[in-house]
């Protein structure tokens, strides 16, 4: 035992491509870890301090901010990923340059003229929207931008490996502030209501983004030199309008639930469900640091054309997702209760929701980063082609069972809607790229 542990130990100190992933995806789960138990704390202290009726308000608000900011890189976050490994790897850097560049500029473009769409269409809405939404709504939207530019930049710092930068200001700094930011309203007594809450949040992530930009530009200059920018921004946007598609009908899926539930239920039961959605959901940091990790390298891999190593680097990203997901499962589902009463004694009611939802998880987890093995390998048409099947098939699913089964409707709508993507990646990643991706199946 002693012997594998050093031998592990040995393959991650080493300079290897694989020793690099590895110290990579362990930062990323320490960093996930960390920032999920501090986001875990935040949530429960909003839902004592606020009340479930005013947390479901900040829930629901939020959720829509995660939803537009998302669509606001118009794909870009994730298209630099692909694009900086590889533009480094062939010595590229007037190509480099205009990437990073380009991707700026077009980013906070889109983001500040959805802002502003967004809260033209809310004002011109306002009769339909309920009162106590929207003003934190306008609030929410405001920072637009800095959502979208502290994505974008998160995602940069990925494209070159540095996990620190890429993850801290998002996962920690962010949440950190806003629990500082909530902790003081309350020491200094002011209503602690959803649209504080949001003020706060808002504030948090202004300032979030504006102090990645301080720490990430002098290392992003230092990397590369000033020099003639090649602008391939047709290109780019071609590239990229497919991966926002994916990662609009990704955003789609893991929020459609707490939409279609506002719409039968009181905001009450929105904060029950969005506390057991919060709760189980930390199976997903292990996916999210082995992807944020290995994502760059099926890039690079592909461009040296080295089709043995990238699908045994594959099938070993696939085997860091599914075990550790699985052992989260177990644990957090015997903690369940007691994690849920910690925002309030009703929220253990949503209990049986987590059962549901880890299982769809945990069947996700069984086939590893496989929509992002699709989309730096050129095949994302077709990656958001079957995401937009499975978004159409989830929609219907929570407005058939909602009405008549709520919270567990809710449930289980995304719970078959996971396994139905996990089921159409493999298969598409069998057929098209020729690679087994299944945890438990052999390489073919």
């Amino acid at each position: 035992m002693i012997a594998k542990v050093n031998s592990i130990l040995n393959r991650l100190r080493g300079n290897s491509d694989g020793s690099v992933s590895g110290r990579n995806a362990i930062l990323a789960f320490v960093i996930r870890v960390g920032s999920a138990g501090l986001a875990y704390l935040s949530q429960i202290l909003l839902a004592r301090w606020m009340g479930s009726y005013e947390y479901g308000i900040y829930a629901y608000v939020w959720v829509w901010l995660l939803l537009l900011g998302g669509l606001s890189t118009i794909g870009l976050n994730t298209a630099v990923i692909r694009f900086i490994p590889e533009y480094t790897e062939k010595n590229e850097l007037d190509k480099l340059r205009g990437i990073i560049f380009q991707s700026r500029v077009v980013t906070l473009l889109v983001s500040t003229a959805l802002m502003c769409i967004s809260l033209a269409l809310l004002f011109l809405l306002k009769d339909y929207v309920e009162s106590y939404v929207f003003l934190p709504a306008i609030l929410v939207l405001l920072c637009l931008p800095a959502y979208a530019i502290t994505d974008l930049h998160d995602s940069m710092a990925r494209g070159y490996s540095w996990m620190n930068m890429a993850l801290i200001p998002p996962f920690l700094l962010r949440p950190m502030l806003i629990l500082f930011g909530m902790a003081a309203a309350y020491v200094a007594g002011l209503p602690l209501t959803a649209l504080t809450a949001i003020s706060v949040a808002v504030g948090a992530t202004w300032l979030t983004s504006v102090i990645q930009i301080a720490f990430l530009h002098p290392r992003i200059r230092k990397e590369v030199p000033d020099g003639a920018k090649q602008k391939e921004t047709k290109f780019w946007l071609i590239t990229a309008f497919p991966i926002l598609l994916v990662e609009s009908f990704v955003l789609f899926l893991q929020n459609t639930d707490v939409l279609v539930l506002s719409q039968y239920h009181p905001p009450e039961d929105i904060a029950q469900y969005y506390a057991a959605l919060k709760t189980i959901n930390l199976i997903t940091f292990v996916h999210f640091a082995v992807a944020n990790a290995v994502a760059n390298r099926f890039s690079a891999y592909e461009a040296r054309g080295d089709k043995e190593r990238l699908a045994a680097f594959i099938r070993q990203s696939v085997k860091w997702t599914f075990w550790p997901s699985l052992a989260a499962a177990i644990l957090l589902l015997a903690m369940g209760k007691p994690l849920l009463w910690l925002f309030g004694p009703e929220f253990t009611n949503a209990y049986p929701v987590m059962f549901i939802l880890a299982v769809g998880l945990v069947i996700k987890s069984m086939f590893g980063p496989a929509e992002y093995v699709l989309n730096m390998l050129g095949e994302q048409k077709l990656c958001a082609a079957l995401l937009f099947l499975t978004a159409l098939i989830n929609l219907a699913l929570n407005f058939l069972l909602i009405p008549h089964y709520g919270l567990i409707g809710a449930a289980s709508a995304t719970a078959l809607s996971l396994t139905l993507a996990a089921v159409f990646f493999f298969i598409t990643v069998k057929v098209r790229l020729k690679i087994n991706i299944f945890a438990l199946g052999s390489k073919h």
